[in-house]
């Protein structure tokens, strides 16, 4: 990806996808927590702890190299994006919850993103003490995810009207933009991309087939009920892939193309896991409803 695009574009565009955010979000859904505790926490286990430990046992069984290998985990770091939103809505999930686990995630990422990326740089790439988001690069994180949130939000208290408008139009750009950031980091690692995807590619599908489950059958476990079950399902299987490549291809940041691959796949395959899950799970609850179905039928008999 060329200077200009990782210096300037890329992190406009991922102010435009946190601004977005923010036209969809109002004080109330922070509040909201309380609505959901066991939801809640249930999906937050699974963001703060289950990916984090999957995606190290991922990154060992297939023995990625060390940037592969912080770019995995900077990815399981990264929040669910506001695609979940939309795919939480089209298969019958609580949007209200996603929203409100949209918002509550993006603001523990300022501390849990940069806190597990700089254990995998330990761990995997000890030898480079110049690499890091040290406490300046981490206040860099915490203005790119925060500040244009915070701004949507402001925006949508001050001009409900204006913000329901630009909902939509800023939600395709952001789909276009993502297009294009993963574009770009591909082509920069053209001639090794056949091999990183050899390397990467069935890691991200796991792992991303891994997240949906998780994010479902562990609300489920709790006795939550299936509409937050879905909607788990989908925060947690999408993530806000632009932010994770936004921090690997800063120069200000991790400056790493290798470490944006794993983001770049796995922003592509997330959509078809989704999608397939998304189905799976409509056909699971007609099944449910034709067998809830048959006691009532034999009562009225």
């Amino acid at each position: 990806m060329s200077s200009g695009l990782a210096t300037v574009v890329l992190p406009a565009a991922l102010a435009v996808i946190m601004f977005g955010l923010g036209l969809g979000l109002a004080v109330a859904d922070f509040r909201r927590v309380s609505a959901y505790p066991k939801a809640m926490i249930a999906a937050l286990a699974c963001q703060m702890l289950v990916l984090p430990v999957v995606c190290y046992g991922l990154v060992r069984a297939f023995d990625l190299s060390p940037a592969l290998a912080v770019g995995m985990m900077l990815l399981a770091a990264s929040p669910g994006g506001t695609t979940a939103n939309l795919f939480s809505h089209l298969f019958g999930g609580d949007v209200a919850l996603n929203v409100t686990l949209t918002a509550i995630n993006s603001v523990l990422a300022v501390v849990t993103l940069p806190l597990i990326t700089n254990l995998a740089l330990d761990h995997f790439m000890s030898g480079d003490d110049e690499i890091g988001l040290q406490f300046g690069k981490t206040a860099q994180v915490f203005a790119i995810v925060l500040v244009p949130v915070a701004i949507g939000m402001l925006v949508k208290a001050r001009a409900a009207a204006f913000a329901d408008r630009m909902h939509k139009p800023v939600k395709i750009t952001s789909a276009l933009i993502l297009a294009l950031v993963i574009v770009g980091a591909i082509a920069k690692e053209a001639e090794n991309l056949a091999g990183y995807v050899e390397k990467v590619g069935l890691a991200a599908l796991l792992f991303s087939v891994i997240s949906l489950t998780a994010g479902y059958w562990v609300p489920r476990l709790v006795k939550v009920d299936r509409r937050q079950a879905i909607a788990s399902c989908m925060e947690i299987g999408i993530h806000n892939t632009t932010l994770a490549l936004a921090i690997a291809l800063s120069p200000s940041l991790l400056d790493n193309t290798e470490m944006a691959i794993p983001g770049a796949v796995y922003g592509v395959l997330m959509f078809f896991t989704a999608t397939a899950a998304g189905f799976v799970l409509r056909r699971g609850e007609g099944a449910s409803a034709r067998i809830e179905s048959v006691p009532a039928q034999e009562a009225q008999r």
